[in-house]
């Protein structure tokens, strides 16, 4: 079938948006009241979207309706062409005020209370009238569905030394590593030396289970351990390491960048000479980006340099 025989002539916006609605809301008649339109007005549309595909996009139930395969094939495609519209008025809309605009961006809770700490800083005293949005992507090989649903502009974070995604590209911004620290007070801080394996009895604060904390012990031929905390959140565990109680792990970006590390902290002299992992900007491959967001990582370029440089 040519796209002029059949779809091109008769696919408009308005349809492809009332379909999208009804997937979105499950259920005709609440896209109707979103749509302010009657419901066999919703109905009839969707069995002429159907006729002039020629497939089926929605499955009737009792509670409502559910895309078929094609019908979530559609609103994929869909919501994708619906993102570069509105791309493109974001585009527009820079092009006359340069000062204005929105980036989204999602990040793991160590690089928010970190490095992007940093970028905000510098970003918004240059462009205060742009709308930065931060969400969560603690774990970023799982939360690249947030660049393919169109939730997000870019990901930045750790990721895997091979990472390879068809539909994305990784700009490797520097390489991060793990320092073994604790409170000022706590008795290891007056030692010159430690050996690794003597701190593995003590409770730790750790950043989580994922591949990056395992590969670091796994690299010194031993086991995480069992004893201690674990916690996503930075704060809470830098917290608790001023208590003196603790042994913790913070990251490179974490130990220049937080704002929380002015507290009474050490690193300690562990021969601990664990692999690095990448931290790096991951976009959708060959999305035009707007302007304001590439100025946004411009600007994390610029913030990230040192570590680049091994500073």
């Amino acid at each position: 079938m040519k796209w002029t025989d059949r779809i091109g002539r008769r696919l408009k916006l308005s349809d492809l948006h009332l379909f999208i609605t009804v997937a979105e809301m499950g259920s005709m008649g609440k896209a109707a009241e979103r749509l302010a339109i009657s419901q066999p007005s919703v109905s009839k549309a969707i069995a002429v979207l159907e006729h002039t595909i020629g497939v089926r996009l929605l499955d009737r139930t009792v509670t409502g309706v559910v895309p078929t395969a094609y019908g979530h094939a559609l609103f994929k495609r869909g919501m994708g062409a619906f993102d570069e519209l509105r791309q493109s008025i974001k585009d527009m809309e820079f092009l006359a005020d340069p000062t204005v605009g929105e980036v989204r961006i999602g990040c793991p809770e160590a690089i928010a209370s970190a490095l992007l700490v940093k970028v905000l800083d510098q970003f918004s005293s240059q462009y205060p009238r742009v709308k930065v949005k931060v969400s969560s992507a603690d774990d970023m090989s799982r939360e690249l569905w947030q660049l393919r649903e169109r939730q997000v502009d870019l990901l930045l974070g750790g990721v895997t030394r091979l990472f390879a995604e068809e539909d994305l590209e990784a700009e490797v911004l520097y390489e991060d590593r793990p320092f073994i620290v604790s409170g000022s007070n706590n008795r290891w801080t007056r030692r010159r030396k430690i050996e690794f394996e003597e701190l593995l009895e003590e409770p730790w604060l750790l950043p989580g289970e994922g591949f990056f904390l395992t590969e670091a012990f796994q690299s010194q031929g031993f086991a995480v351990p069992k004893f201690g905390v674990t916690s996503y959140s930075v704060y809470q565990r830098i917290a608790l390491l001023t208590t003196g109680r603790f042994i913790g792990m913070l990251s490179g970006s974490v130990m220049r960048f937080s704002p929380a590390v002015h507290a009474p902290l050490s690193v300690l002299p562990v021969d601990f000479s664990s692999g690095t992992w990448p931290v790096a900007i991951v976009k959708l491959k060959d999305r035009t980006i707007s302007p304001v967001v590439q100025t946004f990582i411009d600007c994390i370029r610029d913030v990230a340099r040192p570590l680049k440089e091994g500073q």
